[in-house]
């Protein structure tokens, strides 16, 4: 079996040295790679709430709700709306994959609030509609209070 750093590369991870601060982030969705960096800390929106992630974290997987992904390099802290997904922390790296991962400052407000009005109208008469309902109005919501943080 392949270790880590050999199916992601070393070079590519740029592993934290002994006495460096960061840790790394990456986040896949289906169609590509949307951030590949360096950074200080990470919040991650698990399903049962935010989780903080810094270097030397304890290995862990997260299933990942509809909110706001924070990373923080130095003073600069950048917000992404991910629409659910999982995420995994080993050896300083943390690897989100998701749905979709969107820029907070392209998360339209009105879009947000159509689709919560659509996710109102989506039938719930058997229960793995009502599931597709939830579902609907999580990330809508999600995406509404992501789009309210980035003022």
């Amino acid at each position: 079996m392949a270790t880590h750093s050999e199916t992601i590369g070393e070079e590519k991870v740029g592993k934290a040295k002994a006495g460096d601060s960061a840790l790394h982030c990456i986040v896949v969705t289906p169609e590509r790679t949307c951030l590949d960096e360096v950074v200080d800390s990470v919040v991650l929106p698990a399903f049962d709430g935010e989780v903080g992630v810094l270097r030397g974290h304890s290995p862990m997987l997260a299933r990942l709700g509809h909110g706001e992904l924070r990373t923080k390099l130095g003073g600069t802290v950048h917000r992404y709306f991910v629409d659910g997904g999982f995420a995994q922390v080993r050896d300083d790296v943390v690897t989100i994959l998701t749905h979709r991962a969107i820029p907070a400052d392209q998360v339209d407000t009105a879009t947000a609030n159509k689709d919560l009005e659509r996710a109102e109208d989506l039938p719930s008469t058997s229960e793995h509609e009502f599931k597709i309902r939830e579902r609907a109005f999580a990330r809508a919501r999600g995406m509404i209070r992501v789009a309210r943080s980035k003022r």
